[in-house]
């Protein structure tokens, strides 16, 4: 170890920038990667794309997140490294370093704006059940007098509601019902089927 050290320390100071910035900004993602990876880190990102497109909408806030700057420090430092023996005046090759880090940036929230039109919370909301089939669970009191519980398939997945119903019988479990409304606070109102 004593010997990279005395290899580190006999670089120009620009290259041991380069160097730093590079060996610890790379660990620093590849344990963030790795804490991802176990639902230990911070999967969530600071961008908010809701209403733009590109970086058209981003701010000032959103593009200097933590991530983002370890990402930059990620370009910046191996740019720098990679480009020394191309790029031998140092003014041009901390701007050539400054430039690829923020490719890096760039490329980085891009890839991210992509990936987030894949995400779905898997929320589904009640109005959607309107006008579906459904089978009660626990049996509906007649005339709003308690709930029941009905189950509906929505979006290919069986869904569990509170159920009430205006009509004049108890409807019983196992019955198919139509659902035609929202009766409020997280409750389905359903009518039992004429068919």
């Amino acid at each position: 170890m004593e010997h990279y050290w005395n290899l580190y320390t006999e670089l120009p100071t620009l290259m041991q920038i380069f160097w730093g910035c590079a060996l610890i900004s790379t660990a620093i993602m590849v344990v963030q990667f790795i804490l991802s990876l176990c639902g230990i880190g911070d999967v969530e990102m600071d961008v908010d794309f809701d209403s733009a497109d590109g970086l058209d909408g981003a701010t000032a806030g959103d593009l200097f997140s933590i991530k983002n700057l370890i990402i930059f420090f990620v370009g910046f430092g191996w740019a720098g490294i990679s480009f020394r023996d191309v790029i031998p005046q140092d003014s041009l090759l901390i701007l050539a370093a400054i430039a690829c880090g923020a490719f890096f940036v760039v490329t980085f929230i891009l890839i991210f704006k992509q990936m987030m039109k894949f995400e779905s919370n898997g929320a589904v909301r009640m109005e959607a059940a309107v006008g579906k089939k459904g089978e009660v669970y626990l049996r509906i009191p007649a005339k709003r007098n308690g709930k029941g519980k009905v189950t509906v398939s929505l979006n290919g997945v069986a869904r569990e509601y509170n159920a009430v119903t205006n009509d004049d019988e108890m409807i019983p479990s196992g019955k198919i019902v139509d659902i035609i409304g929202n009766a409020g606070e997280g409750t389905l109102l359903v009518t039992a089927r004429l068919s």
